[in-house]
């Protein structure tokens, strides 16, 4: 008899989508475990050295790291989602690799302190999705008609952009026709779109990276603290369009400056 599988996740980690739609694109029964990332229980501790989500468990053994709990359920379950070639596999899991460099990208981009490092964190993102552009088919998926492994893993990436969308156009996707089509509405490829439909309410979470900017601990899988994010992207949203209509700016500090033009003060 299969030991059972317990994932344990935090609701809007993106780290946790990918490994959910791994297990929801096979097909594979599992149970899910919410944790409070901010007070993270000792028994989770125990299973997770590193602290962070996710961690499967699978009977009395645990696993921690989302790239290699995507790699065991490769090699335990049905319906494989790597290539069967190996050159490929092997190029999908840079690429893999490559999606968690972007997580970090963006984490830097929403928590920039300042627009000086706003600025570079927006040209970093920019240039690392250009050269995404260049290797993505985006017909439908990254690597042709097959959903894959890596598109688990791109999807909750794409989710970030429809809250960027909310603030401004920064530019980041300009350019770059494969993946705008990839994450558009009417897609169904490897962007928000296509794992939202292949998720179809299985985690409702998935559409929502403003909650996980306004509720994401300190040292929740990076340095951005709670305060920043809730200061940046929900605030943004919320009350730039209401206290800065005369701001055309995209940066932190000079949306900060507008507010204080116009009388208003976070809190």
């Amino acid at each position: 008899m299969a030991a059972r599988l317990k994932l344990i996740s935090h609701k809007l980690c993106p780290y946790v989508q990918r490994a959910v739609i791994a297990l929801s694109e096979k097909g594979v029964a599992f149970e899910r475990i919410d944790i409070d990332l901010a007070n993270k229980p000792d028994w989770f501790l125990a299973i997770s050295p590193l602290g962070k989500t996710p961690a499967l468990q699978v009977g009395d053994t645990a696993i921690f790291e989302s790239a290699v709990i995507l790699e065991y359920l490769e090699e335990t379950q049905p319906k494989p989602l790597h290539p069967a070639d190996a050159l490929a596999r092997a190029e999908h899991r840079g690429w893999i690799e490559f999606g968690s460099a972007l997580l970090n990208d963006i984490a830097g981009f929403y928590a920039a302190p300042d627009e000086a490092t706003f600025n570079a964190k927006t040209l970093q993102l920019e240039q690392r999705l250009a050269r995404l552009e260049t290797r993505v088919t985006a017909t439908p998926w990254f690597d042709g008609e097959g959903f894959s492994l890596v598109d688990a893993v791109f999807g909750p990436v794409f989710r970030y952009f429809d809250v960027f969308d909310e603030i401004a156009d920064f530019g980041i996707l300009a350019g770059k026709p494969k993946l705008k089509r990839a994450r558009g509405p009417g897609s169904a490829a490897i962007g928000a779109h296509g794992c939202r439909r292949r998720l179809s309410g299985a985690a409702s979470w998935l559409h929502r990276p403003s909650e996980f900017l306004a509720v994401r601990p300190a040292g929740a899988g990076g340095s951005v603290t709670a305060s920043v994010a809730t200061a940046f992207i929900p605030t943004a949203i919320e009350r730039w369009r209401v206290a800065c209509r005369d701001s055309r700016s995209r940066s932190p500090s000079a949306a900060a400056a507008c507010r204080r033009r116009n009388g208003w003060r976070r809190g």
